[in-house]
């Protein structure tokens, strides 16, 4: 590849004087001559070195730089310089958000100075605000975010190089790579590449590529691309397989001794239908005083990931299991996630229970937390546990007595277990637990709970993995049954340790307050709608966002809504310093009940067992560390998940192209408005250059596109009628021709 020559004007260097204080502001600890200047411009002839001479004795006659030594000069460091956390754009430039700033800072892209999405990077910042902000411009890379990406390698004829163009639209360079580092990849190939340098005078980075995923746009060459790009893995290694199949997982008298014994309370699982590994489950008993003994028993993992072992340094590195549209990326083994630590029914299975005695108005009287053997009697899908609930809503409501129960329980349920079990008392166990979910949901929202029931969407997939439809996952009294005790069981085992004193170091989830400026542009947005919100205290806060949340189901501008309010919060995280958590207005809380795909529940159960053994406070720097690792990987594969459903909908949408759909406008931008499909949540991008009506300029304010000529105007949650454009499987986006607004 030819080196670039630095662009000169008819009167030498163009832009030299800024050029030269960009090298000295960059590297201002470092002291350079003319020679070294003109090194770092590529430039080498007579004239331009005498222009850079001249430069340099300009600059320091009027103090903006300093003669260190003879004809060496240094930058005068006049500028305060910040660390922060680069945000591009698809565009180019972007923002750092930085904690010195109550703003993030906007930084054009001849200012990016070769950083990349999600660098820690060094800015200083101009003192003059540029376009209403705050403008500044990167002087150091302090930390590359990543150095892997996805990419299509495009092999140069007759030469000796080629060039990986990066899927992600925030990579805004393509990769050079020299032919012997190409892995053998074919034109055309899905590769994934690795940066190894961006030399001072290159315009692209160097790479070299690690693996070939495949043909672009073949359905497994894409999910292993998303998984690719995040640095997430698609199998485990050999010798982990290894180590968990060699594990012995049978059930031995001599560790049954060590726990509490509760095989013969009666014991269910409610789950998805399509769930695999089932690691919770609800033990139900009612005591001759007339409380009722609810055990919460999770799968007790950490029995068999012992610290120090291959098989635990891959749960920690994976630190979750990931939920793609059409397979789990599991943090466990198989031996481990579906089989020995999976709370099947009709199985004896370790767990690390919490177990309360509760009230008819589930008020906890006693609680105990320590290592169990249970034994599941059944499993209940959501869907049957609602049948349940459904067929029974008076004596739900009123309290129940066992005369009054109908005991339709779907024929697939296993009930094979104990000879004593019957459908009463299996109906009746899920009707009291169904009630008393329901007081403490209500208790919840009383003290200022936020109600987010986001819908989900989900697909129906043949055997080759292509969609044949889209469903959308709601969650109804079943779903909210089994979340209510397991917020409770992570509330109180939380709380056990939190409370303790001295202080005990304890993995916790946290959820801070929302930033003002947020519920501002939420308020802004939701007013187009016709929605009001009160800010005044934390108590209207919540008020309001729940009334929000309850006015817009079933509305067009649902989904929308919901995204935008969920956006307004901060992000929950794992982290010892406890500062509760806002959502779930709970002063303690933690993640306890699903260690077979989070690893800081694993953490949670060590913890909690280390100090019911009586030990001592726990090293708080080294799992503050594995905390700040887990919501890491939490994020990633939580992007990963949600590029998948992107995805799959593209898929999907590809076989409709000739169909009209109902949309709703889902945002508004320069460049033209996105539309989410309300029949199945795709959303795609109509180009302000296809609409071809009129002349479209974006109003900002209104949040809509406004016709030069005829006043029309399409604005944020405006129904509109689109048609399929063109679908990108391997961009993962979606482009709408705009038919107009319906009838």
């Amino acid at each position: 590849m030819s080196k670039k020559r630095k662009r000169k004007s008819k009167n030498g260097i163009s832009n030299l004087t800024n050029t030269i204080l960009s090298i000295l502001k960059k590297d201002r600890n470092q002291s350079y001559n003319y020679k070294q200047i003109a090194a770092k411009l590529g430039v080498n002839d007579a004239s331009s070195r005498n222009q850079i001479i001249k430069t340099l004795a300009k600059l320091a006659a009027k103090q903006e730089i300093e003669q260190v030594d003879r004809g060496k000069f240094k930058g005068i460091v006049t500028a305060e310089y910040h660390v922060g956390i680069l945000d591009l754009s698809a565009r180019g430039s972007g923002y750092v958000i930085s904690n010195d700033f109550n703003e993030d800072v906007f930084i054009a892209s001849n200012n990016i100075n070769k950083a990349l999405e999600g660098d820690e990077v060094e800015f200083y910042l101009y003192k003059r605000r540029k376009r209403g902000k705050l403008e500044g411009e990167i002087t150091k890379i302090l930390k590359r975010a990543k150095s892997e990406y996805v990419g299509v390698i495009q092999i140069q004829k007759n030469s000796n190089y080629a060039f990986v163009v990066p899927d992600s639209s925030k990579m805004y360079k393509d990769i050079f790579v020299p032919i012997n580092k190409t892995f053998k990849a074919e034109d055309g190939d899905k590769v994934l590449v690795k940066l190894e340098d961006w030399p001072e005078k290159a315009d692209s980075p160097y790479g070299k590529v690690l693996k070939i995923l495949g043909k672009p746009g073949e359905h497994s060459t894409e999910i292993h691309a998303i998984l690719a790009e995040y640095g997430l893995p698609h199998e485990f290694p050999y010798e982990v397989e290894e180590f968990a199949n060699k594990l012995d997982t049978s059930i031995t008298n001599e560790e049954i001794a060590k726990r509490r014994d509760m095989r013969k309370d009666l014991t269910f699982t409610i789950d998805p239908k399509d769930a695999k590994d089932f690691d919770d489950a609800l033990s139900f008993k009612v005591l001759d005083n007339g409380l009722y003994e609810i055990g919460i028993h999770i799968a007790d993992v950490s029995h068999y990931v012992k610290e120090g072992t291959v098989l635990d340094d891959e749960a920690y590195e994976r630190a979750t299991s990931i939920y793609l549209v059409d397979r789990v990326v599991p943090m466990l083994p198989e031996v481990l996630s579906n089989n020995a630590c999976s709370l099947r029914p009709n199985e004896e299975k370790y767990t690390f229970s919490a177990v309360f005695q509760l009230t008819n108005q589930a008020e906890i009287k006693n609680q105990w937390f320590g290592r169990t053997v249970t034994y599941s009697d059944a499993r209940f899908a959501y869907e049957e546990a609602q049948a349940i609930i459904e067929s029974n809503p008076n004596v739900t409501l009123s309290g129940v007595e066992t005369s009054q129960i109908k005991t339709e329980i779907p024929q697939e349920v296993s009930l094979t277990g104990k000879a004593y079990q019957t459908k009463l008392e299996i109906a009746e166990a899920v009707l009291v637990l169904d009630r008393l979910a329901k007081i403490m949901r209500q208790r919840r929202m009383k003290n200022g709970a936020i109600s987010f029931d986001k819908v989900e969407v989900k697909f129906n997939l043949d055997e080759n993995n292509n969609p044949e439809g889209v469903y959308f996952k709601t969650t109804k009294d079943a779903n909210k049954l089994i979340e209510e005790f397991m917020l409770l069981a992570n509330k109180k085992v939380a709380e056990f340790i939190g409370k303790q004193s001295p202080k005990k170091t304890f993995v916790y989830r946290v959820h801070d307050e929302p930033d003002d400026s947020k519920l501002a542009a939420l308020q802004n947005i939701v007013s187009k709608f016709g929605y009001k919100l009160n800010f005044k205290d934390r108590k209207s806060t919540t008020a309001s966002l729940n009334g929000l949340l309850q006015d817009v189901v079933g509305k067009k501008e649902q989904n929308l809504v919901d995204t935008l309010a969920i956006r307004s919060m901060s992000k929950a995280e794992y982290t010892t310093h406890n500062i509760g958590h806002y959502g779930l207005a709970f002063d303690y809380y933690s993640h306890f009940t699903s260690p077979i795909r989070r690893y800081p529940d694993v953490m949670a159960h060590r913890l909690l067992q280390h100090y019911l053994d009586g030990g001592k406070s726990a090293n708080e720097e080294v799992y503050e560390e594995k905390c700040q690792h887990s919501s890491n990987m939490e994020m990633l594969a939580t992007k990963a998940e949600r590029d998948s459903i992107k995805y799959m909908q593209i898929r999907f949408m590809e076989d409709h192209k000739d169909q009209e759909f109902l949309g709703v406008i889902s945002g508004v931008t320069d460049w033209g408005i996105y539309v989410e499909i309300i029949s199945n949540k795709c959303e795609g991008m109509v180009s302000v250059r296809d609409m071809t009506d009129d002349h479209y300029a974006f109003d900002q304010d209104q949040y809509a596109m406004v016709g030069r000529n005829t006043k029309n105007m399409y604005q944020l949650g405006d129904e509109v009628i689109v048609k399929v454009k063109n679908t990108d499987l391997v961009k993962k986006h979606l482009d709408f021709n705009l038919i107009g607004k319906p009838e």
